[in-house]
């Protein structure tokens, strides 16, 4: 779609009407996107963000995005929230499809591009392949277990690891059979991991050699979303810390579509060189109503 109206069921303030908007997918994890030069974050409350985000009565999204100039000439800046209206310092998939749209909008190198966000500053580019985008992340510390933070029948290995924001890693016989909306919830709140909580991902094996299937409870969200592009990431590297995958690893999301982690250890509980690419899809243009 191209230039259709989105409701909003008049929930937002007037003065945010008429605002382009962009809607894209990142292998399911869905986002509206915003054009930082002509509205910034200071313009919107919780209160906005929530109503754009709502799946019943607004556009429908795991979050909203800014995506404007960043520091440099060569650089792009996002800024990410949940759809919840809270800020997180950053999003895998948002990522992917910011570097898409800053590419469509001549932001910067589509080959090779500086991201700015509220975690650190990467370096993304497009693929050839179409709607699709790579993302090279810090160094991350492996993931590790922590005090206090247990397992339940069905599940064989639980960690915690950070990738810009924290998750929890949890390796089960078949994510089908878990209740992500309910072990998810009581794991993303679990005074174990801290008091900010954290996102929850589940994993199983997806046929032999390094395909893997992905489950996720999303913080900020407070519910499951159909993919994780910052937790496929701690997925593979807690993959790797059991030895039950080598890179490259490949996640089937709970969207059907397919994300790949790449990652190297440089040692004795860092991973460098990690890479992550996915989908990022331009689904319809608009304007809120």
């Amino acid at each position: 779609m191209d230039g259709a109206p989105a409701e909003t069921d008049g929930l937002v303030r007037p003065d945010l009407v008429g605002t382009p908007i962009y809607k894209m997918t990142g292998s399911g994890n869905d986002f509206v996107m915003v054009d930082a030069r002509h509205t910034a974050p200071d313009d919107w409350s919780v209160e906005d963000i929530r109503a754009v985000c709502a799946r019943h009565t607004g556009v429908g999204a795991d979050g909203l995005v800014f995506v404007g100039p960043g520091s440099r000439s060569d650089a792009v800046r996002m800024v990410y929230y949940n759809s919840d209206g809270s800020r997180a310092a950053m999003c895998g998939n948002a990522a992917l499809c910011s570097t898409r749209l800053a590419a469509r909008w001549g932001l910067a190198n589509p080959q090779h591009m500086t991201l700015e966000t509220d975690a650190g500053t990467y370096e993304s580019r497009c693929v050839s392949e179409a709607e699709r985008a790579e993302l090279h992340l810090a160094p991350v510390r492996a993931p590790a277990p922590v005090p206090g933070l247990r397992t339940v029948p069905g599940e064989r290995q639980i960690v915690l690891g950070t990738v810009g924001v924290p998750h929890v890693v949890v390796l089960v016989a078949d994510v089908d059979r878990v209740d992500v909306a309910t072990r998810g919830k009581a794991l993303r709140f679990d005074p174990a991991v801290g008091p900010a909580g954290a996102n929850v991902n589940f994993l199983s094996p997806d046929g032999p050699g390094s395909d893997w299937r992905m489950r996720t409870y999303e913080r900020g969200v407070e519910d499951e979303t159909l993919a994780c592009g910052t937790g496929a990431v701690a997925a593979a590297c807690a993959l790797a810390e059991w030895g039950l995958a080598r890179s490259p690893v490949t996640f089937r999301t709970r969207s059907g579509r397919r994300v790949e982690v790449r990652v190297r250890k440089v040692g004795a509980d860092l991973y460098d060189d990690v890479w992550l690419g996915g989908e990022a899809r331009l689904v319809f243009r608009g304007v809120i109503n």
